[in-house]
């Protein structure tokens, strides 16, 4: 696409961010590769994510926030706001996804994971936006859970239809030798066939460093080396951190402290028990809340202890670290999915809890860490080419950029 073509092109992103920081992450980082690849480009992200103020956006990328949802710890769902229904807060999101897309005119739709997005609240803008000619693309993260809970799950939202009756494309944002995250879907023939034909596997989402907020400040701990834990946006990371706390208080000579990032969404009562427990070894253990800026942490550390989730995956991935998987199970096994393949590859290595949660076992692991072998060490063609791929993608999608009337 030549540069006048790519001046009026405009990518709006869905992403429905009921829990933790995965989606917002991932779409940002699709968001900063768009635009860097097409000059001129514009890129509208909805969200859902009560933090997505706290992240900063490359030139040409804006948000739009949705009114929040947030999930229960028996899966469901309930508003971000108590006094608000649900079903009143889906029509609220709708709407306003809705509005965004009439008024900024997206030449390319992309939605993570969601087909039909949160309780069904993109098919009015599904509708629409076919109508007017828009490109639509699902992008689906590289393992979306067991077949057994997936499988269901789709049936009850219709999400095989969906998919089938709205998008030119679906991208996976991994790869197949990895895991084959729709293979499990029972479809008739016909749509077997017009699923494969759509399905593009473009490698894991490559991250750089971002460009650092002024005044930068990093704990005392990373000036030297340590270990980097970080449970994502901390929601369910609390065991993580608590078998960390736990080795360093079984065994207090592991070589190399940690920083503990506990994630924005770790209730309070329990950063506060573990707060009490890091006091008692500073010059072991150093804890913050949250950085949005980790990269540059993750750089610097000389291994990561992580729970596996798809944006930490990335980064570990990237910037080369040795690392120690720690994947949650429940309510989904996408994590322990990925870690498993992971650890056949011999990409990280895994502790699974329902092992043992014994001290001495992620003591064991904390000390072997800066000693494993890097991701680098294996092979694997493709691994991290999901961005690029991404961008050859709408290119194609979008050249030339169609031109419509819109009322």
């Amino acid at each position: 696409m030549r540069a006048d073509e790519a001046a009026g092109l405009r990518v709006l992103i869905y992403s429905h961010d009921t829990f933790g920081l995965g989606h917002l992450r991932r779409s940002r980082a699709i968001a900063h590769a768009v635009v860097a690849a097409h000059p001129g480009a514009r890129v509208t992200i909805v969200s859902g994510s009560p933090v997505v103020d706290r992240y900063a956006f490359a030139a040409g990328v804006r948000t739009v926030r949705l009114p929040p949802v947030t999930k229960l710890p028996d899966g469901a769902y309930a508003s971000g706001d108590p006094a608000v229904p649900l079903a009143e807060t889906v029509a609220r999101r709708a709407a306003a996804v809705a509005r965004t897309a009439a008024a900024f005119r997206p030449h390319l739709f992309l939605v993570d994971k969601e087909p039909a997005g949160f309780h069904g609240e993109l098919l009015p803008t599904l509708e629409a936006e076919s109508a007017r000619g828009t490109r639509l693309v699902l992008g689906l993260r590289d393992v979306l859970d067991d077949a057994e809970l997936l499988v269901p799950e789709w049936a009850r939202k219709g999400a095989a239809e969906t998919m089938d009756r709205f998008y030119d494309e679906i991208w996976v944002y991994g790869l197949g030798r990895i895991h084959a995250p729709l293979a499990a879907l029972p479809l008739a023939p016909d749509a077997a066939a017009r699923l494969a034909a759509r399905l593009i596997y473009t490698g894991y989402l490559r991250r750089d460093l971002p460009a650092a907020r002024p005044g930068r400040r990093e704990p005392g701990i990373a000036a030297g080396p340590f270990l980097l834990v970080t449970p994502g946006g901390g929601g369910d990371g609390a065991a993580l951190i608590d078998w960390v706390i736990a080795a360093y208080e079984a065994d207090p000579g592991i070589p190399l402290p940690c920083l503990i990032a506990f994630g924005p969404f770790l209730d309070e009562a329990t950063r506060s028990g573990f707060d009490a427990r890091i006091a008692r070894r500073p010059e072991k253990i150093a804890a913050i809340t949250f950085d949005s800026e980790i990269e540059f942490l993750m750089r610097k550390a000389a291994g990561v202890v992580a729970m596996g989730g798809y944006n930490t995956f990335c980064e570990i991935l990237s910037f080369d670290r040795p690392a120690v998987l720690v994947p949650r199970t429940e309510p989904r096994r996408e994590q322990a999915i990925r870690a498993r393949a992971a650890e056949r590859l011999g990409l990280a290595r895994v502790l699974m809890e329902a092992d043992g949660r014994a001290p001495e076992r992620m003591a064991a692991a904390l000390r072997a860490l800066p000693d494993q072998p890097e991701p680098s060490r294996v092979v694997v063609p493709g691994l991290l080419d999901g961005l690029g791929v991404v961008a050859a993608r709408v290119r194609a999608l979008t050249a030339p950029v169609p031109r419509r009337a819109y009322s």
